[in-house]
């Protein structure tokens, strides 16, 4: 038989995969693993009691519009990432727009008050669990994607696996600001950050081993 006969006889049994079968892979994972973390949420940590009043302040959505922008920058980089000879994706270049932004919030805010709110401003009431819980919540977003990844062709391994963990982690940033009363934006810069940070690292890690096909 000649090659590209054994080609064409191998190729016409590959069943049709329908135009968005990746994304909606995806979605299916992220909406398992984010249904577990609002779980974890809500019977491990609690909703904070003046959620709906807090919802009217602007901190909150400064707080949801951050780690939402990342969340959604990371997903989009992973859905990418999740194609075999995947190239580099903008959406990590992308995502550098919310940090800058927050940034610059960060300086205006404590360039308002004296230098000497500027600890407490930047500790808040729970920077020792912050980060934790973050990383924490990221777990069950990023088992789902695992799940979801079983059935994709990934070749950048590491870098999908870092990826990966950055979405796992900024959803579940996402979701923790349900919890979480904290108000400023030096502590949501930091603490927060470093548990999607955790979650990005834990996935480079994770990922040569786990994404593997």
């Amino acid at each position: 038989m000649k090659t590209d006969d054994l080609i064409a006889q191998l190729a016409g049994d590959v069943p049709q995969v329908t135009r968005h079968a990746l994304g909606r892979r995806v979605a299916a994972g992220l909406a398992v693993g984010g249904l577990g973390t609002l779980l974890a949420v809500a019977a491990g940590l609690g909703f904070r009691p003046d959620l709906w009043l807090a919802m009217h302040g602007a901190m909150f959505w400064i707080k949801w519009g951050y780690t939402g922008s990342l969340a959604l920058c990371a997903s989009l980089a992973t859905m990418r990432l999740a194609r075999p000879d995947a190239g580099m994706t903008g959406w990590l270049w992308l995502a550098c727009l919310p940090v800058l932004g927050l940034v610059i919030i960060s300086v205006e805010e404590l360039s308002s008050v004296p230098s000497s709110q500027w600890l407490a401003m930047w500790l808040g009431a729970s920077w020792k669990v912050c980060s934790t819980n973050v990383f924490l919540l990221s777990l069950p977003i990023f088992a789902g994607l695992l799940w979801s990844f079983r059935r994709l062709a990934p070749t950048r391994l590491r870098l999908a696996g870092a990826t990966a963990g950055l979405t796992a982690g900024a959803w579940g940033a996402t979701l923790y600001c349900l919890h979480c009363p904290e108000s400023t934006a030096i502590f949501v810069l930091t603490w927060y950050s470093l548990g999607m940070a955790l979650a990005a690292i834990g996935g480079a890690f994770l990922g040569p081993r786990l994404l593997r096909w």
